[in-house]
């Protein structure tokens, strides 16, 4: 992921993102002054009350988050990458899990690329997918990150979905986790287009559905990124399925966490790219805006203590009880 460079090539990408997936994620200093109020994009008739707010350890969450910063900086192909693979693997012990394992071809080489994804069966027909990437990208301008929000937090996140999926049958749609690798620009400190120099991971897995006939059945593609930010405030995504994004905002409403999400309004180039072009519904529940002016984001200041675990409570509820709205909708609104 990667901001955009000046406020010209942010209108410039913005535009290209729509009509061709373009490199950048869009930067927090081009807001508009007065951001659009929080509102639902799409208008549905939602099903009744699903029932109580959905579990979710925060603590545990943190903990995982701060086991996986402790790793330091996880570069693809990196010692600590390797050690976050197992860390992430031994947690899902006893789960349904798919190791998609390649190997990408990538500007400065090639590298192994291991997507993790873990199954929790549902009685419907269909998949609905969380989704976070779990590496951090190779050094920008030598100054190596631990991305505790850039990454860590999402990852951990996923775990205590896990938890909480475990052991449970859903009368609804399966629910499948996806920790994804290479998301990160391999020359992050390049003009290279972030399409094709980032997404390794993602992309392969799209394509894999695609070709055995997996992505027919994804109702739902939910990403996670950047969602441990204290002072947390969840972008509306312009890439993102309106329909879907109203999902979530109800979710968010049942829940009392509306006011963290969708004040503001960005492109984004982002995890879910891959499935959008592939007509899957996506959104993407990030808070780009992390720090003043963003200085925390891709830097050594992407630390632990910027984080709060009830950022992660509200994300990770919401996302299930996104589900649970998702499991009662039918049908769904058309791609």
């Amino acid at each position: 992921m990667s901001p955009g460079k000046s406020v010209t090539w942010i209108v410039l990408a913005s535009a290209l993102m729509l009509l061709a997936c373009d490199r950048e994620k869009g930067s927090a200093q081009n807001q508009p002054a007065s951001p659009p109020a929080p509102a639902e994009p799409v208008n549905i008739n939602f099903p009744t009350d699903t029932g109580p707010a959905p579990a979710f350890d925060a603590a545990r969450a943190m903990q995982y988050t701060k086991e996986i910063v402790k790793f330091g900086p996880r570069p693809l192909n990196s010692a600590s990458h390797k050690k976050v693979e197992e860390y992430i693997s031994a947690h899902l012990t006893g789960d349904e899990v798919e190791n998609d394992v390649f190997t990408a071809d990538t500007n400065i080489g090639k590298f192994p690329v291991h997507n993790i994804v873990a199954k929790f069966p549902g009685k419907k027909d269909g998949i609905i997918i969380f989704a976070s990437h779990y590496d951090t990208n190779y050094p920008l301008r030598n100054t190596p990150y631990v991305g505790a929000n850039d990454g860590a937090s999402s990852s951990a996140l996923l775990l205590e979905i896990a938890n909480q999926l475990r052991g449970k049958q859903r009368d609804g749609y399966s629910i499948w986790l996806v920790w994804d690798d290479a998301e990160e620009a391999m020359k992050p400190d390049t003009e290279v287009d972030f399409m094709s120099d980032a997404l390794y991971g993602i992309t392969h897995l799209a394509e894999k559905w695609q070709a055995d006939g997996t992505l027919k059945k994804v109702k739902a593609f939910l990403l996670a990124d950047m969602t441990g930010d204290a002072d947390l405030n969840v972008d509306r995504d312009g890439n993102s399925t309106p329909w879907l994004q109203s999902v979530v905002y109800e979710a968010a409403k049942r829940l009392g966490y509306q006011s963290h999400f969708f004040s503001r309004t960005l492109p984004m180039a982002d995890d879910h790219l891959p499935f959008v072009k592939r007509g899957v519904p996506c959104v993407d529940l990030i808070d780009f805006n992390y720090g003043y002016n963003n200085v925390f984001w891709h830097s050594p200041q992407d630390t632990i203590d910027k984080l709060s675990p009830e950022s992660l409570k509200i994300v990770g509820q919401t996302m299930l009880e996104s589900a649970r709205i998702l499991d009662k909708m039918d049908p769904l609104p058309p791609k």
